[in-house]
């Protein structure tokens, strides 16, 4: 299955969705909707909340599989909780 682009490869301005279609029946809704802040983070980031999550939050231990210092996964998360605030202010 292909990824849902988020970026326009033309300008890099964020894509929103136009239109959806049931795979089933095959009905489509069309508009302009908005993509979930989550779904506005890159592959990258939303790999790190998916393990956060299934790691019940521990940074240790995600530190440890991924290999890096705890201090090094907590500047990412903090990193990303930014990026989450700044795409949820532009809502």
């Amino acid at each position: 299955m292909m990824k849902l682009p988020t970026i326009c490869p033309s300008c890099e301005n964020q894509l929103v969705v136009s239109k959806l279609v049931c795979m089933d029946c095959e009905t489509e809704v069309s508009g302009k909707y908005h993509l979930p802040v989550l779904m506005q983070l890159s592959v990258e980031e939303q790999e790190f909340v998916l393990q956060f999550l299934i790691n019940s939050g521990s940074l240790k231990e995600m530190a440890n599989q991924m290999g890096k210092s705890y201090p090094t996964v907590r500047n990412k998360l903090d990193d990303l909780i930014n990026r989450i605030k700044m795409l949820k202010n532009e809502e």
